[in-house]
């Protein structure tokens, strides 16, 4: 089994990374750039979550080896091993071979810092621009990024000018790079902690609020509300936008030199406005005339970039729209349904997509009943208090950790614990289960915050490239500090247990920050503290009451404007509901009536299409046998005419009837009573 673990957590994090990306990217309409940056991003990210705990058990089996090979007393190099000679070690089955994990982290680490700070920023100008070309997004993104770039540039220079004349510090490449490890992880711990302390709190609420069914069916009719403001208002943006293009269309003819932008701009528009704008290709002009009044290239990247910005908006804002009706028409239906004595589940619509047949098989009505109406809420309140007593944890560990003599992280104490006996599937599970659960808190957090419409994460592939990046540079910088936080809360890192052991091969990459004394023993262990402040202010809602002063509607239970826009959602929620019901009723009557008549009208058609035939025969037997028309096959063909006549469906009306035909109405001609017209040779097939 060496490296085997490894091997299958690398292909595991990938498909699970690809799995996230598909959901939240279109891997059809975004760049392919794009998709590969992102993806390598939550990738390497990832893998620094799942694999540090492979990490922590060969480092302690390392330690155990030292501590075997060597007396009580004795030193091993720079380690000083305090176990007895005598204790036998035990391989972890997840053992990786010594020289594998610090190439690992070394390549993991600096491909991630290189996506965020150089590649990913760039991208996501290159990706915002209006440019028509890749040269003009090219320029266009190291316009933007100058100022970004050249900051640091300038600190770092100021920093080495420093050092250089300052003869105290003789720092080598080594220390160099620890200190850029260090500005780049105290960047990091500190929006770390800003989320994390959002996160503690509000992931097991929103869990305890799941099992309340009157409160989520308020909240999504709140947000069903803002929705509808919000596709109102990317609607008339829209409109607004595909305007200014039909005016630019309009003015600027096929001879310009700028057509091939403005057809270009074209392209990004929306079906039904390109079938309405047309391109006008028969009006020829001279430009040259009125140079004045044509648009700049200029005003057309900008025009561009606005109407790529306002299509993706308008179509998210679409497919959020049907996304929450069917939410909530389901959590209706299940607030029906709990008093249901039949105890089957009855949806009042049925489902738009094709349901799996295994899942229909198991998941039966009266098993979607129990689940929805009796088992779920207490699953999630159960759920809620376990993540409830883990924020807790994490909180006190956070406050605590720095203190070694006693250990109370309580963290540090279940590893210190396993590390006695050495059980190390029970090491590796509460390593993984500690920073899994950190990693959602912070994660859960970059996946709910919204920057304004600038950055979104929006499911159902409705998420926009500038986004996409964005999530990536943040996972990239977020990551490698919480990695270092969890280390800390179980004392695996030496800078915090002030112990001369063998680190572990991730620490040994990030390299000793007493370099830095003032981050080691300052920034890193008080800050963390803060957590305690912000998990405060997040379980009594400060952030969403000011953001509410500020004119941010935010769902509060005491607010008026909450309850405003809950009536209004819930009679939006019944508008739509009226009109699915309208529309489902009519597919049933069209379906009913073609399951009626739609025999009828099939056997007809077959009577009338050889009937047809018959005729084409008749009339090529006439053609051929011109001299035979008093011959006995003429007779025949006759009596199949009469045949023909007689298999038709009979037409039951008489003189006095209603015509549809007007011509013969005004023909005067004389419509005998009776069961069948008399009509002329020629015109027997005239209304077939």
């Amino acid at each position: 089994m060496s490296g085997a673990a490894l091997g299958l957590e690398i292909v595991f994090v990938f498909f699970l990374a690809l799995f996230l990306l598909h959901r939240y990217g279109d891997f059809k309409k975004q760049h392919r750039l794009v998709i590969i940056a992102t993806l390598l991003a939550w990738y390497l990210c990832f893998l620094i979550v799942f694999i540090l705990p492979l990490d922590v058990s060969t480092t302690i089996y390392n330690r155990c080896k030292l501590a075997v090979n060597s007396s009580p007393a004795e030193s091993n190099g720079s380690y000083v091993t305090l176990a007895p000679s005598k204790q036998k070690c035990f391989k972890p089955w997840s053992y990786i071979p010594n020289g594998i994990m610090p190439i690992f982290w070394r390549v993991v680490y600096w491909t991630s810092q290189f996506l965020t700070w150089i590649l990913l920023p760039f991208m996501q100008s290159y990706a915002r621009s209006g440019g028509f070309s890749i040269t003009g997004k090219i320029k266009t993104a190291l316009i933007e990024n100058a100022i970004y770039y050249g900051t640091y540039l300038l600190i770092f220079g100021a920093f080495l000018i420093y050092v250089a004349v300052n003869p105290n510090f003789n720092l080598q490449w080594n220390q160099l790079q620890t200190i850029g490890i260090a500005a780049a992880n105290t960047w990091g711990l500190f929006l770390l902690v800003l989320l994390l302390g959002y996160g503690l709190v509000e992931i097991p609420r929103s869990h305890w609020n799941g099992a309340k069914r009157g409160y989520l069916l308020m909240k999504t009719y709140f947000k069903a509300a803002k929705l509808m403001t919000e596709k109102a208002d990317a609607e008339e943006n829209l409109e607004d936008i595909m305007e200014e293009v039909r005016k630019v269309s309009e003015s600027i003819k096929y001879n310009h030199p700028l057509r091939k932008c403005v057809d270009t701009i074209l392209k990004k528009c929306p079906t039904e406005y390109q079938e309405r704008m047309g391109r006008n290709m028969d009006d020829y002009e001279d430009f040259d005339e009125r140079q004045n009044s044509y648009p700049s290239e200029k005003s057309l990247v900008k025009l561009h970039k606005q109407v790529i910005y306002s299509v993706q908006r308008h179509r998210r804002t679409q497919v959020q729209w049907q996304i929450l009706l069917e939410q909530a028409f389901y959590l209706e239906d299940v607030a029906k349904n709990e008093t249901s004595a039949t105890r089957q589940f009855v949806h009042t619509f049925h489902s738009q997509e094709p349901e799996n047949k295994i899942i229909q098989y198991f998941y039966t009505p009266t098993v979607e009943w129990y689940w929805e109406c009796l088992l779920r809420p207490w699953f999630y309140r159960v759920l809620a208090v376990v993540l409830a007593t883990f924020s807790v944890i994490v909180v006190w560990s956070e406050c605590t950790f720095f203190s070694t003599k006693p250990v109370l992280s309580l963290f540090a104490v279940f590893i210190q614990l396993a590390e006695k006996t050495y059980n190390y599937i029970y090491i590796e599970m509460a390593c993984f289960l500690t920073i899994f659960f950190l990693s959602i808190c912070v994660y859960s957090t970059v996946f709910r915050i919204r920057v304004f419409n600038y950055y979104y994460l929006a499911s159902h592939h409705q998420t926009d490239a500038y986004s996409l990046l964005f999530s990536g540079m943040l996972f990239c910088r977020l990551t490698p500090p919480l990695c270092l936080n969890f280390l800390g809360l179980t004392h695996m890192d030496s800078t915090i247990s002030h112990k001369n052991t063998q680190p572990t091969a991730y620490t040994s990459i990030m390299g000793s920050m007493r370099v830095l004394t003032f981050i080691a023993d300052g920034f890193y262990i008080y800050y963390p503290m803060l957590v305690v402040i912000l998990c405060i202010a997040t379980y009594f809602s400060l952030g969403t009451r000011c953001l509410n002063l500020l004119g941010f509607q935010q769902f509060m239970g005491d607010s008026e404007m909450t309850s405003d826009l809950i009536d209004e959602g819930k009679e939006l929620i019944k508008r739509e509901k009226r009109k699915r019901q309208r529309q489902e009723e009519g597919e049933t009557r069209r379906r009913e009536w073609k399951e009626r008549y739609g025999n009828r009208e099939d056997s007809t058609r077959n009577r009338v299409v050889h009937t047809d035939q018959k005729e084409s025969s008749f009339s090529e037997t006439n053609t051929n046998r011109p001299l035979s028309k008093y011959t006995r096959s003429n007779g025949r063909t006759e009596r199949d005419r009469i045949e023909l006549l007689q298999d038709a469906e009979p037409l039951d009306f008489n003189a006095d009837s209603i015509h549809d035909d007007p011509l013969e109405l005004d023909s005067g001609r004389y419509q005998p009573g009776g069961r069948y017209l008399s009509m002329s040779r020629s015109e027997i097939f005239d209304d077939v």
